[in-house]
């Protein structure tokens, strides 16, 4: 499969914004609670771009989703409480227009000046936004000269702001964008080997693709998690009361086989951190996976699952990682995510590993370890980032190259 490479499409330096209405679609569907914003990592990261055009001389128009409304204005769903957000990260004054379309949007448009930003209203409170229609696209590349995509998070979903702008104006990445691609690019595009993937999570069935594509991937695929019961049911080891979908039993031997096939090593836990319950400081005990229980359930890898682990990724000279490897949101069953998480940034920080992590869980992991900016790029993307390692095209994406 062939990857998309920085090579072949136009990022801001091939892009003249002085004096244009650049259309920058952006992602700021960031948790909002009584008008406070939760986690700014979203808006955090797309502020280099707007800055960058607005430096530039260029008129910056923000394009954003918010929430699912159905295609319908609602007011829990709008995106004016982030204008002043917005203002007070960038420290520059930001506008909004309370639609992103038609005269209302048009005339806040026609009054900017070189170097203004100003936010337009949810895209998706117009049914068109999610049926990627052609009429509403075209109404919104009416305001502007040039499209920048700096929204990785949303490229896999071909809507109007994300895949239908791109085919009415010059087109181009945003730096968070370039980042992003940049970086998956040395994480599975054209990675330096050996590489080494790390793959957690509750359940196998969402994960099917990723795992399948993986496994003509990359060197060494360790399976954490949910996810590892389900392999080693499989291969008719005795879980206990773990989490484990035994109806996918063929799925797994089906993975493990197509990994053999490929040269992939898949390592899968020896040792488990087993408790009768699943809650904070329950009673727990670690044993061989083959000696669980049977009215006990695996919360983490144990120790020895750890050295091996740690094992692989000082062979590895990139790492893929999506998933934590336990139960990590309560003690003490973080104990193994956390180890990898903090001997992974270490090789990072050594220089010795290009480590690319993302999607929601993961995230939290490695900002609960602590070592979230040790990483070489840690993705926000969530949905985005998991189709792209599933090998899947995203529309947002390939509407961009050149």
């Amino acid at each position: 499969m062939r990857r998309t490479t920085m090579t072949q499409f136009k990022t801001l330096d091939d892009a003249d914004v002085t004096g244009k209405r650049v259309l920058l679609r952006v992602d700021l569907n960031v948790p909002i609670k009584d008008g406070e914003v939760g986690d700014r990592t979203r808006i955090e990261r797309i502020l280099p771009t707007i800055r960058e055009i607005a430096d530039k001389g260029g008129r910056v128009i923000l394009l954003a989703h918010f929430g699912r409304p159905k295609g319908q204005p609602n007011p829990e769903m709008s995106l004016e409480p982030l204008a002043p957000v917005l203002s007070q990260m960038l420290g520059t004054p930001v506008g909004f227009a309370d639609d992103c379309i038609g005269p209302v949007a048009a005339g806040i448009v026609a009054a900017l000046k070189d170097g203004n930003v100003v936010l337009l209203e949810n895209t998706r409170f117009h049914a068109g936004e999610e049926k990627n229609d052609e009429e509403f696209a075209s109404q919104l590349a009416s305001l502007g000269d040039i499209f920048v995509n700096d929204a990785f998070s949303a490229a896999h979903r071909a809507h109007a702001s994300t895949e239908g702008l791109a085919r009415h104006l010059p087109s181009y990445a945003g730096r968070t964008m370039q980042a992003e691609l940049e970086a998956l690019e040395k994480g599975l595009g054209n990675p330096e080997r050996p590489v080494v993937a790390v793959v957690g999570g509750a359940k196998v069935s969402t994960k099917i693709d990723l795992l399948s594509n993986l496994v003509t991937r990359v060197d060494a695929l360790v399976i954490g998690g949910g996810m590892a019961n389900t392999f080693l049911a499989a291969q008719g080891i005795d879980v206990g009361k773990s989490l484990c979908e035994h109806d996918l039993a063929d799925t797994a031997r089906a993975i493990l086989d197509a990994a053999k096939t490929a040269g992939c090593e898949i390592v899968l836990p020896v040792d488990a951190v087993v408790a009768g319950e699943f809650k904070a400081g329950a009673a727990n005990e670690t044993v061989a996976v083959g000696a669980v229980p049977a009215d006990a359930m695996i919360l983490d890898a144990g120790p020895k699952t750890v050295d091996l682990v740690s094992g692989w990724l000082d062979k590895a000279k990139t790492l893929v990682w999506n998933g934590p490897l336990g139960a990590f949101e309560i003690e003490p069953f973080d104990a193994a995510t956390m180890a990898a998480a903090r001997h992974a940034a270490r090789r990072t920080k050594a220089g010795d590993l290009v480590s690319v992590a993302g999607g929601g869980d993961t995230v939290a992991a490695l900002n609960q370890a602590g070592v979230a900016d040790d990483f070489t790029y840690v993705s926000t993307a969530g949905g985005a980032f998991l189709e792209w390692m599933e090998g899947k095209p995203l529309p947002g994406v390939e509407v961009l190259k050149a």
